[in-house]
């Protein structure tokens, strides 16, 4: 993200404009500066990329390859950024063409950090320099965007509403931007990893990723699917990985993987453990179950429905489950794979029973409408190749 907000935005948002009027002329009209102004923007754009984005001729202006790809992402962002900014209410006024990646920048990282002292630190500026950004934009937006509240800082609804639009307008740009870099050019992947990717399908992908991408940065988010689905929807994570929910949520798109099979585990010494276990011997012992809401404990509660056990615990730390069970009684639905190391070295087993467990299905959950950048459609092609051929046959994105 660092390139981009070096940019000036009234030159990238002219790229569009540009590239439909085959000129200059109309862009600078359009976006309130001059004609020179903007050429010498374009020039120092191409120059900061190494890449003509325009080829010139007698008749107009032409995108070059290179320059489609960044104007289908900056028509995508002026589509966020006119919805962030639309309620303005001045009739005649774009307060689109006054916005400055600098105004950006200050409130997404004021939205994020949640305070003014801890955003000012994050972007090494003064306190008064970050509330003059702040005010200049609620200014332009006509509404107030924060309130404190002690010594931090709470979004209006109005101001998580627009931090949410300037999230999802920067992704547009800076993926539009990273399409263009060289492959060790420094990008940027963040997954969020759902506690059943976490064991093979997220470290097997990233390992074939990583050679590829010599400057890529990889951030892993982890938590449950409540904890993720809104940094996804915000644009603050790129994609996310684990178990799918039924029915997908009409914004998102879910693209299934694998299918996983639960089984019942406890300590290798379990009274149960080396011999069938029919569901009233299994209700005789207590139960970890996942957390309020999580497909762990739908699946739980519907295997007994009738006559549930003690479940004194909720949990949906594998590393706390796997400890409570090597030393209790308890009993737990677990993924294999996420005790396999477990298994394999003899501490935990998985036990014989007729329950009739429900396989789950674990893919990758999107944004509705989400294109990724090549470092990110790298990692779901790798993603398909760890999990088998049909996915791959699937891939949730347009080629």
């Amino acid at each position: 993200m660092e390139l981009l907000y070096q940019l000036n935005l009234r030159h990238v948002r002219a790229l569009p404009i540009v590239a439909a009027a085959g000129g200059m002329s109309a862009a600078a009209t359009r976006i309130g500066i001059s004609q020179p102004a903007l050429a010498q923007g374009l020039a120092q754009l191409e120059r900061r990329l190494g890449l003509r984005l325009f080829d010139r001729h007698p008749g107009g202006m032409v995108p070059t390859p290179a320059g489609s790809v960044l104007v289908q992402r900056i028509t995508a962002a002026e589509q966020w950024l006119a919805t962030a900014l639309a309620r303005s209410g001045r009739r005649g006024f774009n307060p689109v063409n006054h916005l400055s990646m600098a105004q950006m920048r200050a409130f997404i990282t004021l939205a994020d950090a949640g305070s003014y002292v801890a955003a000012a630190a994050i972007l090494g500026l003064s306190q008064p320099a970050l509330h003059r950004a702040v005010g200049e934009l609620e200014r332009l937006a006509g509404w107030a965007m924060a309130e404190r509240r002690g010594r931090g800082v709470a979004l209006t609804a109005a101001g998580r509403a627009l931090a949410r639009q300037f999230r999802l307008a920067a992704a547009e740009l800076a993926a539009g931007l990273e399409s263009l870099l060289p492959a060790d050019a420094s990008v940027r992947l963040v997954v969020g990893a759902m506690p059943l990717s976490r064991a093979r399908l997220l470290p097997a992908a990233l390992a074939r990723v990583l050679p590829a991408f010599p400057g890529i940065k990889v951030d892993v988010v982890e938590g449950a699917w409540t904890d993720l689905v809104e940094p996804l929807r915000d644009g603050a994570i790129d994609l996310m990985i684990g178990a799918l929910r039924e029915p997908s949520p009409p914004d998102l798109v879910q693209w299934p993987l694998i299918e996983d099979r639960l089984a019942v585990i406890a300590r290798a010494d379990h009274p149960l453990a080396g011999r069938a276990s029919t569901a009233p011997d299994l209700a005789q012992y207590p139960w970890i179950i996942g957390r309020e809401g999580s497909p762990l404990a739908a699946q739980w509660y519907a295997l007994f429905a009738t006559a549930p056990p003690p479940a004194p615990v909720a949990c949906g730390s594998v590393m706390t489950i796997r400890e409570l069970l090597s030393a209790s009684d308890c009993l737990t639905l677990l993924s294999p794979d996420q005790v396999r190391v477990e298994l394999d070295a003899g501490l935990l087993v998985a036990l014989e029973t007729d329950l009739p467990l429900i396989p789950r299905r674990i893919g990758v959950v999107l944004r509705e409408g989400w294109r990724p950048s090549p470092v990110q459609r790298r990692f779901l092609a790798e993603l398909a190749e760890v999990a088998g051929p049909a996915s791959a046959a699937s891939l949730p994105f347009s080629e």
